[in-house]
């Protein structure tokens, strides 16, 4: 299962309050490419802590 539309509609980063892109593949994920954060998905939960982000 995936996020829901709704959810994803009103998400942004916790950081910069900037847009989150949402991937799926290779695993699910809100990429935030201002702070250059991405933020896990885990059980259809998005984990949206800046300390538990992982940088790219």
């Amino acid at each position: 299962m995936s996020l829901a539309p709704d959810l994803l509609d009103i998400l942004v980063c916790p950081k910069c309050k900037g847009p989150l892109e949402h991937r799926t593949a290779p695993r699910e994920e809100l990429v935030c490419h201002a702070c250059r954060l991405i933020y896990a998905v885990e059980d259809d939960i998005p984990i949206m802590l800046i300390d538990e982000a992982t940088h790219f």
